[in-house]
């Protein structure tokens, strides 16, 4: 069991109650997003609350009426699951550096730089971002805020996003592995296996993977894929 003094409160209000339990913050958020976790190392005590500042237990009857059982550790699985977790500031911060990193690398893969076409390193966005003193919300989606921080950041950093449309022709030996590549950068718009095995296909990527893809293309094909950029997509 987890050590009451670390614990913080999992609550769920259902049937016009509200019901408590202890837990630890980072497993009891690992076990709400899916993750396989053993409930004695969430719960710091398998006691049911109504109020756990006040000490006030759960009684029977009301865990019956709401939950169906009086099994403590079923109950706090769902308390865990269906309702809220208190979180501390170590894991506030936890998530915002993430949140912070997934923009980032959002900026880095999908923009390019308006002076030469060519990506910005994450180390030259991460100093705009400070420079511009971007707040991330914890919260809201990457993909909610970059709108708005391209918008602070764009003075510092001359930036633009930009999709590529590109025409692809994969060699017959490489179809099968350069096929793999293609799904992984990017949204296939169009696409024909031709009769020798070869691919042919039109697909959109983001222009700062640009480099990346054609590089691990190349790679695979041993210089043998033929692409052609046949136009240019700004957002």
């Amino acid at each position: 069991m987890v050590d009451v003094d670390k614990a913080v409160i999992a609550r769920l209000k259902s049937h016009g109650k509200k019901f408590e339990i202890l837990v630890d913050c980072d497993k009891a958020i690992e076990l709400k997003q899916g993750k396989s976790i053993n409930l004695n190392d969430v719960l710091a005590t398998d006691a049911i609350f109504t109020d756990v500042k006040k000490g006030d237990k759960a009684s029977e009857k009301e865990l019956e009426d709401v939950f169906g059982t009086s099994d403590a550790l079923e109950i706090s699985e769902e308390i865990i699951k269906k309702g809220d977790v208190q979180l501390t500031q170590d894991h506030m911060n936890k998530l915002r550096e993430e949140k912070r990193k997934r923009i980032i690398n959002l900026i880095h893969k999908n923009g390019v730089d308006s002076r030469t076409n060519l990506p910005h390193p994450p180390q030259r966005i991460e100093n705009a971002l400070e420079e511009a003193r971007v707040s991330v919300d914890s919260f809201r989606p990457a993909e909610e805020q970059i709108k708005d921080i391209l918008v602070k950041i764009r003075p510092i950093l001359p930036i633009k996003f930009e999709k590529r449309k590109v025409e692809v022709k994969i060699p017959s030996q490489f179809a099968s592995k350069g096929y793999s590549t293609i799904k992984k950068f990017s949204n296939i718009i169009d696409e024909k296996w031709q009769n020798d095995g070869s691919w042919v296909g039109s697909v959109e990527i983001p222009a700062g993977v640009q480099e990346e893809f054609f590089s691990e293309i190349n790679s695979i094909t041993h210089g043998t894929v033929e692409t052609k950029v046949l136009q240019l997509k700004g957002e």
